[in-house]
């Protein structure tokens, strides 16, 4: 059976995405942190205050971009058609 998904939540799609964004964000930045204050003179350090800001400027731009494109998909149904896929039922169940 072809269904479309007729909406996408902005504010929770975000909020979920933002999330994974902020913490998937930290797998990178750590290691770098670690190194960076391991390895580097004093002078070519970054600033500590970098590695806290950093997460949360993903987290934001994470939710605001999904959020954006949610709106825009929510707008552009109508016009175009939804995102389709296929299911199936199972009958033994």
């Amino acid at each position: 059976m072809k269904q479309q998904i007729e909406r996408l939540s902005p504010h929770q799609n975000g909020k979920v995405f933002a999330v994974l964004m902020a913490v998937g964000s930290l797998v990178f930045f750590v290691p770098f942190f670690v190194i960076t204050f391991a390895s580097a003179p004093e002078a070519a350090r970054l600033p500590f205050w970098l590695f806290l800001v950093l997460p949360v400027f993903y987290l934001v731009i994470g939710y605001a971009m999904v959020a954006i494109s949610c709106w825009l998909y929510n707008r552009l149904f109508p016009i175009i058609g939804g995102i389709e896929y296929t299911s199936r039922t199972d009958a033994s169940a």
